[in-house]
Order: structure tokens, then sequence, then C-alpha cells
């Protein structure tokens, strides 16, 4: 009975305690102070946080406008390649520097980036004149003439088919025309090929010719085109500057790959 009064009153001293300290105006004050240094300590985060903010915010509005400068200085060079590769595409096909050709038997020019200088008519020398000049020339259909000389030592004269061989009756005179490559300045004709090597490109191809072998004026090896045409009024047999298929002839030339008695093909070709 006495340790239950004695628990009681121990309580009951305890609540009072509790109110006492509750009621205590110097405990609620340093609990206010405890609180608003807390309070001060956010607030001095917050505004370190908030400094921070800023600067990072700055520091990203700078990397934005430089972002923005190098993408209107990308633009800038985009625009100027631009521009440059355009005016490179031009120098190209309006260069003066493309490879110039002469598309025998034929009026025209294959195409292919080419333009045509001019059409004229196959010419040269007699065959059986000893001193005469070698080479096959393209003449122009609009020739600048003059009678200023007088003497008589070299002569030009047409072409004419001397055979059927080339799908034109024995007359039949031979158109040219004068070519030029408007992109590649490179030109170069290949004797014993109808296509061209790798990296180059075909204008036309046809078949190796010459004069005759016993004609007293040398000649040279040409390419007459494979659909070979005639001049119009031209057919009357008055011979000139003949052309003849080229023959392999085995010996000193190495057969195979050549073969005896079969015909070289002949390509020209671009680059």
């Amino acid at each position: 009975m006495a340790a239950s009064i004695f628990l009681i009153i121990f309580i009951v001293q305890a609540i009072a305690e509790k109110r006492i300290l509750l009621n205590d105006p110097a405990l609620l004050q340093s609990q206010i102070h405890a609180l608003e240094s807390k309070v001060e300590d956010v607030a001095t985060k917050n505004s370190d946080l908030f400094t921070k903010y800023t600067e990072q915010s700055g520091k990203y509005t700078e990397l934005s406008t430089k972002c923005n400068d190098q993408s209107i200085q990308f633009t800038d060079l985009s625009t100027k390649f631009t521009d440059l590769s355009t005016k490179y595409n031009t120098l190209m096909t309006n260069s003066n520097a493309g490879g110039v050709f002469i598309r025998w038997e034929r009026k025209d020019c294959p195409g292919n980036n080419t333009e045509l200088v001019y059409s004229g008519f196959a010419g040269g020398s007699w065959p059986d004149h000893t001193g005469a000049a070698a080479e096959f020339v393209c003449l122009p259909r609009d020739p600048d003439l003059t009678t200023k000389f007088t003497s008589s030592g070299a002569f030009m004269y047409g072409s004419e088919y001397d055979s059927t061989d080339f799908g034109h009756e024995n007359g039949d005179d031979l158109p040219c025309s004068v070519c030029r490559s408007t992109v590649q300045p490179s030109v170069l004709m290949i004797p014993g090929k109808s296509s061209c090597y790798d990296g180059w490109s075909m204008q036309y191809h046809g078949d190796l010719a010459a004069g005759y072998y016993s004609s007293h004026a040398a000649t040279q090896y040409i390419c007459l085109d494979e659909h070979p045409e005639a001049l119009i009024a031209g057919q009357r047999n008055d011979n000139g500057k003949f052309f003849y298929p080229v023959k392999a002839v085995c010996g000193a030339l190495a057969c195979p790959p050549y073969h005896n008695d079969r015909y070289l093909t002949c390509v020209v070709c671009t680059k």
C-alpha cells in the first residue's frame, strides 16, 4: 500500500515537472534560437545554390551563344563550299583544257561530254607521191584560201573508200569531225582495243586503218568509227588518200595474243 502511494506521488511530481519545463521561457527561447539558426543555415544554403545556379545559367547562356556563333560560321562555310563547288563544276564544264580528237568517218561527235568544233572532209596526200605528207587531216567545210603562191610542190587531196571493206562503195568520200571533250583533257587512241581501260571514258570505237602498204607515200594509223558514213555527192572514183583495214602479221608481232590475218580494232578514250 505504501509502495503504491509512493509511485503515485512520483508520477504526479514528474507530470508537474514536465508542465514546468513546457512553460519555461528560457527553454522556449533556446528552442526558438535553434530553429532560427537552422532557418538561417537553410537560407544560406539556398542562397549559395541560387548563386551557383545563376553562374551555371550564365555559362549555359555563354555556351549557347558560342554554339549559335559556331552554327552561323558552319552555315557560312557550307554556303561558301557550295559556291566553290558550283564554280568548280562550271569551270570543269567550260574549261578550255578539254582534249581534242578527230572522229573519222563521222560528221558528228559521240556525245559523252563532247562538243563539235567543226565537221569536215577527210583529206591527205596522193598515195604514189614519194615525198607526200603522211598524216590524214580533217579539212573544214568553210576554208579560207589564198592565191599568193605560184609553186606546185605539195598537194591536198580528198579521201575515198577504195574498197567495200567499210560498208561503202569504192569511190565514196569520207567525212570527219573534230571534237573536244568538255571535261577531260587527255585523249588516247588505243590500237587493237574496242574498249577503254579502267578510269578512261570511251568516245568511240571502230577499226584501225592506214594507207595501202605498197603505195609510195607514207601514212599513219587512225581509228575509223564502227558506224561509218559517206559524204553526199562524193561517189565518183577520183582516188586520193585511201583507208584500209589493218591486218595482223605474226612474227615480230607476238602471236598470241595477236593472230595472223586478223584485223585490229581501235578505241578513242579520254580522261
